[in-house]
């Protein structure tokens, strides 16, 4: 769930499930507190690398705690070049930067459909299948790193993944400039926005550039944060009340109500051999530090728009938002949830929903 659905949970879970009332609502916050310390620590920032300027400024104000609660609103508006996010535009829905032009980043990550492909590992080149579920491209911008194993700080570094990945678009920067470069529309536009012009350093730029540009604004949740109380239901309202309460809001907060730190998958039980699971991908961030405590940590997915991205975790095999709630509940909580409770968060979860362009998403 660049995320993709409720994972990683804090390990203080099982003491919130001992505990009582009062206490139990300290210690909530007090694990809130120690997640984010630990991001801090792990990774030198807990707020996402985004553009200079006054769209870093727009990030920065709406991940400041709004009115006491630990999630914030997307910002409603992001000040980006827009020559740059229309050039970005079109080289992301251009399959040229493949090796056989047959992939485009839009290929995995459709705008219209959540910004996923809703398949449980991605095709790429000649239909070859990757090794992990394409989280949403919608606020990646928003994610303190890419990928799942958090590989990318940025999101011009994450770019060389798929370009370069023999599984996805196969190619390489020399091909993939020398095609972008045949096109005339390509060179003037690039000559007029970019002294250089035509370069790997530009191309990522316009490219991350649209990326950033693809926030999802408005949600109900967002709304209701601003004062719209009408914006959400009493019980959306409960079920975001018992999302706090349980600790899903430990790891999943923040503007992007995720994204923003990374946490072990299967802490209250051992997720990987309960679901009989086993691939390169499951090994999280140990595939990228080769450090044993790294071992099934992955970045924790946002959660904006979630209703919209199944089949959800990192491997694509949960195929629906309350089987994951459930899953999630246990591994990471060591909790079962009744069928009223799941349904509960799972009517939060959908206020999360918001619009791109001016349009709901659906």
């Amino acid at each position: 769930m660049n995320v993709k659905v409720l994972t990683a949970f804090s390990g203080h879970g099982q003491t919130m499930f001992k505990v009582r009332t009062g206490i139990r609502l300290a210690w909530g916050a007090l694990v809130f507190t120690g997640a984010a310390v630990v991001a801090w620590l792990t990774f030198g920032w807990a707020t996402p690398p985004v553009a200079s300027g006054s769209a870093a400024a727009a990030v920065a104000a709406a991940a400041a705690p709004w009115m006491g609660e630990p999630i914030s609103p997307v910002p409603v508006r992001m000040a980006l070049d827009e020559r740059k996010v229309a050039l970005g535009e079109r080289l992301f829905s251009d399959p040229r930067l493949s090796a056989n032009g047959s992939v485009s980043c839009a290929s995995c990550h459709h705008l219209e459909n959540g910004g996923v492909d809703h398949l449980a590992r991605s095709r790429g080149v000649d239909g070859r299948e990757g090794t992990a579920n394409a989280p949403s491209v919608f606020n990646s911008g928003l994610n303190f790193r890419q990928f799942w194993d958090g590989r990318a700080r940025t999101l011009e570094d994450q770019i060389d993944g798929p370009l370069q990945n023999p599984v996805e678009m196969a190619n390489t920067w020399p091909a993939a400039l020398q095609a972008i470069a045949a096109d005339p529309q390509y060179r003037a536009s690039f000559k007029s926005i970019y002294e250089k012009g035509i370069s790997v350093q530009n191309v990522k730029d316009a490219l991350a550039t649209f990326e950033r540009s693809l926030t999802t604004p408005n949600a109900p949740f967002d709304r209701y944060l601003r004062g719209e109380v009408a914006a959400i239901t009493p019980a959306q309202l409960e079920g975001y009340r018992l999302f706090k309460f349980i600790g899903c809001a430990s790891c999943h907060q923040g503007v992007n109500v995720g994204g923003n730190m990374c946490q072990k998958l299967g802490i209250m039980d051992d997720y990987f051999v309960a679901e009989r699971t086993s691939g390169t991908a499951d090994l999280g961030r140990f595939n990228v530090t080769g450090r044993e405590e790294d071992r099934y940590h992955f970045r924790v997915p946002p959660l904006r728009n979630v209703a919209l991205t199944a089949p959800y975790l990192h491997n694509g095999s949960v195929p629906t938002l309350d089987d994951t709630i459930r899953l999630m509940a246990r591994y990471q909580l060591g909790k079962d949830l009744s069928d009223a409770q799941v349904q509960q968060i799972s009517g939060f979860l959908h206020t999360l929903t918001g619009e791109y362009r001016g349009q709901r998403l659906q």
